[in-house]
């Protein structure tokens, strides 16, 4: 099973980092998923909930409750909320 990395921070506090299988996240144009060797891009994000799936399988998850960025390359993804 292919992963990357995931890093979910906040000003000041690193709220989750490990490596991941998937991620699904709010975008201001609606929900998507980023797996493993996806395109570099980055997407302002909405309030709404970060789903995560890791390399063992287990799910975890946050609220969003403003707005934040992600920034997407090949090994991994950054999330400031």
């Amino acid at each position: 099973m292919k992963t990357f990395h995931l890093t979910v921070a906040r000003i000041g506090e690193n709220l989750f980092d490990e490596e991941v299988v998937s991620v699904s996240l709010p975008g201001i144009e609606g929900t998507f998923q980023i797996l493993a060797g996806h395109e570099p891009f980055v997407s302002l994000l909405t309030a709404g909930t970060v789903h995560i799936k890791n390399a063992n399988g287990q799910g975890h998850s946050f609220e969003t409750p403003k707005e934040g960025v992600a920034e997407i390359s090949y090994s991994q993804a950054t999330v400031l909320l």
